[in-house]
């Protein structure tokens, strides 16, 4: 005798469009600039800057991505559950990391229009010019991947590590 309940989840949103179909060649594109602004980044850092910039745009592909490939980088999920209250949680990440989530926040965002000075120079005091530069370019194509996702609906839930969008 079994006692457990079946619960039906709500029906996945079809995707609008499968860009990567019609568009084959910004894909490419997007995927030769996403490894090369990786180069030189912690791989950990990477995704916790992917995941940061995703819940901001409320990707909900690339966070299905994202948290995926950070655990398969050995990230904690703790860290990846505290991500969307970063300030408050503080103490969960490095003084690095702290910059980095700062400068994406503030890229991804811009609302103010710019990139405060602050956050900027507390960014600089901890990456080396040649890493913030990659740094930029890790938050720049995030945000281009989120809203491709955003845009078309991709679906979450069906990513695996090691696959391309």
């Amino acid at each position: 005798m079994s006692t457990e309940e079946t619960i039906e989840y709500a029906a996945e949103h079809p995707p609008r469009l499968d860009w990567v179909r019609h568009a084959p060649e910004v894909y490419k594109a997007m995927v030769k600039l996403d490894a090369a602004a990786r180069k030189g980044l912690d791989p950990k850092l990477y995704e916790l800057v992917k995941i940061r910039a995703s819940q901001i745009n409320r990707c909900a592909f690339c966070l299905d991505m994202h948290t995926k490939d950070a655990l398969a980088a050995g990230e904690s999920v703790e860290r990846i559950v505290q991500l969307s209250a970063w300030e408050e949680s503080r103490h969960f990440y490095t003084e690095k990391e702290l910059a980095a989530l700062a400068l994406t926040e503030a890229v991804t965002v811009l609302t103010d229009g710019f990139v405060p000075d602050e956050v900027y120079e507390q960014a600089a005091k901890h990456f080396d010019e040649a890493e913030l530069a990659q740094l930029i370019a890790a938050i720049t194509v995030i945000n281009a991947w989120n809203r491709f996702g955003v845009t078309t609906r991709k679906t979450p839930g069906h990513y695996q590590p090691g696959q391309h969008g």
